[in-house]
C-alpha cells in the first residue's frame, strides 16, 4: 500500500532497455485497471475485487485508475464492502501522458476499458510500449489496433511490453473457440481444420453507450476516410508479415441458408473484428491453421418462414444501421436521441441472467470434421467480458513470462492459450466442449 489516502504517485523513470521478469514483477503492483470508473470498467473492478478476495493465492495488489478523483473514490468505497483492504487509486488522464506514465510504470499489466481506442487509446499504448508494461483491452476497433501495431509494435518488441487487444466478448470466444477446436482436431485426426464455420447459435445481452460509441467513431472515420474502407474490408488486416495469405474470405453478409444445418443465416455484427483476431492468431502461431485457412461467422436463425424473416430483417437492419452511422447528421440523430448513452448499459439482473452459446463447425483437408462449442453464464458484452478481461490481465501477469511469449502485440489465444482457457473455465462461468457428431 501507498500514502494514507490510498492515492499513488512516482517520479517518472526512462527505460530505455528490455524490463525483464524480475524487474516487472518488483512493481508495486500486478494489475492496474484504468478506466474503472467506466460502465464496464465497474463491472470488472467488482469482480476482480471478489476473485481476488476469495479466490487468489498470490497476495494480488491491484490499483483502479481514471481520471475522476471523486468517481473513484465511490467506487472504492463500494469495493471496500466486499474486501476490507482499500484498493489504492491512481489519477491518470489520456490528456496527460506524464501521469499514463507514473501509472504504467507501477504495475505490470494494464487493463483499460477507456474508448472509443480510437480517440482516447493511442496515449497509453505509447506509455505501455515505453515502459515494458503489459497491457489488455476489449477493444473490437479494428483499425485502431493496426494503427497501434503500425506505430508501436518495433518499441513494444524492444522493451518487452505485451499488447493484448480484443479480450472481451470481441474476441475470446472466437480466438480461443478455433484455437481450441484446431487443438481436438490435430489431436483427433493429427491435421488442422483448413475451413471453420462459427455460428452464434444463442445470447443474450445489451450493448452499452461505450459499445455504441466505439461503433460510431469506426463509421466516421470510415465515413471521412476511403482508405480506411479498404482496410475494413481486408481480411487480413491485422497480418503484419511480408507474405501474409491471400485466400478469398467467405463474408456471411445478407441472409443465407444452411442446408448441413437447416437453419438461415444473419450477419454477425462482430465478425469483421473476431475474423481479422483468428487470422492474426494464425500467423503468430506459424499458420498452424494452414495458409490456406478459412474462415467465417455468422448468427443461426430458425429454419422455416419465421427464420427466414428474421433473418433478412437483422440484415437488412444492420444494413440500415451502418448507412446511417456513415453519415454525420443521421448519427448524431441517433446517438444524441435513440441510442444508449455513454456509460448506460443493461442492468445487472440482464448482466447476470444473460448468456451465449457459440459452435464452431470445422473440416480437415481429408474430410474429417469436428464440432465444438462455447459457452458463458452471463450477459456476453458485460457480465463475460469483464470476466474475461480481468482474468486476461491475471494471466499476462501470473503465468505467462516474458521469456515464453516476448514483447509486441499478440491476440489472447497466441499470447495465452491454454493458460487462458483454463482461468476461463475455472473462473469465469465460460466452457469450452467437443461435440458428439
Amino acid at each position: 500500500m501507498n500514502n494514507t489516502d490510498n492515492t499513488t504517485s512516482t517520479s517518472e523513470t526512462n527505460l530505455s532497455k528490455q524490463v525483464d521478469d524480475n524487474d516487472n514483477k518488483k512493481r508495486p503492483y500486478a494489475v492496474v485497471l484504468y478506466g474503472a470508473t467506466s460502465f464496464v470498467g465497474q463491472i470488472t473492478a467488482h469482480y476482480l475485487n471478489k476473485f481476488l478476495a476469495e479466490e487468489d493465492t498470490q497476495d494480488t495488489h491491484w490499483a483502479i485508475a481514471g481520471r475522476d478523483e471523486d468517481k473513484l473514490k465511490k467506487l472504492q468505497s463500494e469495493l471496500g464492502e466486499t474486501n476490507d483492504e482499500k484498493v489504492d487509486i491512481i489519477i491518470a488522464n489520456s490528456n496527460d501522458p506524464a501521469s499514463l506514465d507514473e501509472m504504467t510504470q507501477q504495475t505490470q499489466v494494464i487493463i483499460s476499458t477507456v474508448g472509443p481506442y480510437l480517440k482516447y487509446g493511442e496515449p497509453l499504448i505509447k506509455s505501455c510500449t515505453d515502459h515494458g508494461t503489459d497491457y489488455v483491452d476489449l477493444t473490437g476497433e479494428a483499425i485502431f489496433i493496426k494503427d497501434m501495431m503500425d506505430k508501436y509494435q518495433d518499441n513494444a518488441q524492444k522493451t518487452g511490453a505485451r499488447i493484448v487487444n480484443s479480450c472481451g466478448f470481441d474476441s475470446i470466444p472466437s480466438d480461443l473457440g478455433v484455437y481450441f477446436t484446431q487443438q481436438q482436431a490435430e489431436s483427433q485426426f493429427d491435421e488442422a481444420c483448413e475451413v471453420i464455420h462459427m455460428r452464434v447459435k444463442a445470447a443474450k445481452g445489451g450493448l452499452s453507450g461505450g459499445t455504441i460509441a466505439s461503433m460510431a467513431t469506426i463509421f466516421e472515420e470510415v465515413g471521412k476516410d476511403k482508405s480506411r474502407r479498404k482496410q475494413v474490408a481486408n481480411p487480413y488486416l491485422l497480418n503484419d508479415d511480408s507474405n501474409s495469405p491471400n485466400v478469398r474470405q467467405d463474408n456471411v453478409s445478407k441472409p443465407i441458408y444452411d442446408d448441413k444445418h437447416d437453419r438461415w443465416l444473419a450477419p454477425f455484427v462482430m465478425a469483421s473484428i473476431n475474423t481479422r483476431i483468428v487470422h492474426r492468431t494464425n500467423q503468430l502461431l506459424d499458420y498452424d491453421y494452414g495458409r490456406d485457412f478459412k474462415y467465417d461467422e455468422a448468427m443461426w436463425m430458425k429454419d422455416g418462414v419465421k427464420g427466414q424473416l428474421m433473418s433478412y430483417g437483422m440484415s437488412v437492419g444492420l444494413l440500415g444501421f451502418a448507412t446511417a452511422m456513415t453519415f454525420k447528421t443521421s448519427r448524431e440523430f441517433l446517438s444524441k436521441h435513440v441510442l444508449t448513452k455513454a456509460g448506460d448499459g443493461p442492468s445487472k439482473s440482464e448482466q447476470e441472467n444473460g448468456f451465449f452459446d457459440i459452435r464452431f463447425f470445422g473440416e480437415t483437408a481429408d474430410g474429417n470434421s469436428i464440432s465444438t462449442k462455447v459457452t458463458g453464464d452471463k450477459d456476453p458484452g458485460y457480465g463475460s467480458t469483464s470476466r474475461m478481461l480481468a482474468q486476461s490481465a491475471l494471466c499476462l501477469a501470473q503465468d505467462i513470462s516474458k521469456d515464453d511469449v516476448a514483447g509486441g502485440f499478440w491476440t489472447p489465444a497466441s499470447a495465452m492459450g491454454d493458460s487462458l482457457i483454463t482461468r476461463l473455465e475455472a473462473h469465469s462461468g465460460i466452457e469450452f466442449t467437443t461435440l458428439d457428431k
